[in-house]
């Protein structure tokens, strides 16, 4: 039994290697010759200029909040802010930024609890400032902090505008 699977398998090996298959052989190796792609060439890369920023010409740096510019010439008022008063720490960062992340109370009366930009904490009252645009404390409630603003317009006179700072939760 041996010496017929032996002798089967010789056949089998014979059989498999002629050339017939020749002719197959050399279409497939033309074939791929002539199956080039065709790609154009890259177009020309101008070299990075990159804009030296100094402040030398004066332009404002757009990575800090801009602060109201107080014209002198602005009529004074009833609406005009009191220019003297010393700042206040909330001052120094836009109302936009300014988050309220709480509220207290304590001998009735209420306080916001307010995260600043750079993640300190702080409490305000009723009568307190924050904001860039002269923003004083209306109101201290569960869910919100009312916010009157004063703002300037080009020719000068003082105008009020309502804000609301919402709790985050």
């Amino acid at each position: 039994m041996r010496q017929i699977f032996v002798a089967l398998f010789a056949v089998f090996l014979v059989g498999c290697s002629g050339d017939e298959f020749q002719d197959l052989r050399d279409f497939v190796k033309n074939a791929g010759a002539d199956m080039r792609g065709k790609i154009p060439p890259a177009p020309e890369v101008k070299p990075y200029e990159p804009f030296s920023y100094d402040n030398a010409t004066n332009l404002p740096d757009p990575f800090k909040p801009r602060k109201p510019d107080l014209h002198s010439g602005g009529k004074a008022g009833l609406n005009q802010p009191d220019l003297d008063r010393p700042k206040e720490a909330l001052e120094d960062f836009p109302l936009e930024a300014l988050k309220m992340v709480g509220y207290l109370q304590q001998k009735n009366v209420g306080y916001a609890v307010v995260r600043a930009p750079d993640n300190k904490i702080y409490r305000v009252k009723a009568g307190n400032y924050m904001g860039l645009n002269f923003g004083k404390i209306l109101d201290v409630s569960e869910n919100e902090v009312k916010v009157k603003e004063m703002v300037q317009d080009s020719s000068g006179d003082w105008t009020e505008r309502m804000s609301t700072l919402q709790l985050v939760e």
